[in-house]
């Protein structure tokens, strides 16, 4: 009998300050690592798993997905419940769909989002997933200096260092500020992003807001690509994955 292998595309959240990060490392607790531990403990055999994307220590995931492989096995109809009752708190499996074969979480992703979180106001229910400011920066010069984003593709500037990717482009989709009542949220979709850009971006951005540099200097950053140019990186708590888009023809189901 020949072995038939179906892929799946898993959707999950998770609160990111619970790990290292998503990618596998040693001697530090990531989620893929969880992740892979709960499968293959609910399935009796190892299953790895590959996500859309990494996100970094401290960040955490309204939306993430990976893809896994069953051979010659269904999930069952009581999958994600027995997946949830093995997962630790911190992560939810929320979906679970068919996919083509040859899809792949990471590579078939067209868009992701980010957002990130701002409060004005302390707040023993935000201390955990935004950054506490004392004042209000400007939002306007914030928001007008974002639209700078759209006029580049090469964003060095804004990537941590000594990262391993061949060339340092995206294509920024949306980049904004929403303004609420004791909240301000930064969105922004690209089809990829650097390690630490979206936290960098907001950093150099409220600094902006703040005065600390002129409203114009997005050009001047984004041009030097150094790093070195950019302003300090957001804390991490602020900071969601929030959406993935896929082309519709890779689901089964």
């Amino acid at each position: 009998m020949n072995d038939t292998t179906t892929r799946y595309f898993l959707e999950l959240s998770y609160k990111g300050s619970a790990f290292h990060g998503w990618q596998l490392q040693q001697n530090a607790f990531t989620v893929q690592e969880c992740m892979e531990k709960a499968l293959s403990m609910l399935f009796r055999t190892p299953i790895s798993i590959m996500g859309s994307g990494r996100t970094d220590t401290g960040v955490h995931a309204q939306v993430q997905v990976c893809h896994f492989d069953l051979v010659n096995e269904s999930p069952g109809e009581n999958f994600l419940k027995a997946l949830n009752a093995i997962l630790p708190k911190e992560i939810s499996a929320n979906r679970l769909r068919k996919v083509r074969p040859d899809a792949n979480a990471r590579f078939n992703a067209i868009k992701r989002s980010y957002f990130y979180r701002i409060n004005f106001s302390k707040s023993p229910f935000l201390h955990e997933f935004s950054w506490h400011l004392f004042q209000r920066p400007d939002v306007e010069a914030m928001n007008q200096a974002a639209k700078v984003l759209f006029e580049y593709e090469d964003f060095e500037c804004f990537s941590k260092v000594h990262t391993e990717v061949k060339h340092f482009r995206c294509t920024i989709h949306e980049a904004f500020w929403e303004q609420k009542e004791e909240e301000l949220i930064f969105h922004i979709t690209a089809n990829r992003f650097l390690r630490g850009m979206v936290r960098t971006i907001v950093g150099t951005l409220i600094e902006i807001g703040f005065g600390l540099r002129p409203q114009d200097d997005m050009r001047r950053i984004i041009a030097s690509k150094d790093r070195n140019q950019a302003g300090k990186a957001a804390p991490a708590k602020g900071l969601f994955l929030s959406q993935i888009e896929y082309s519709a023809d890779i689901y089964l189901d």
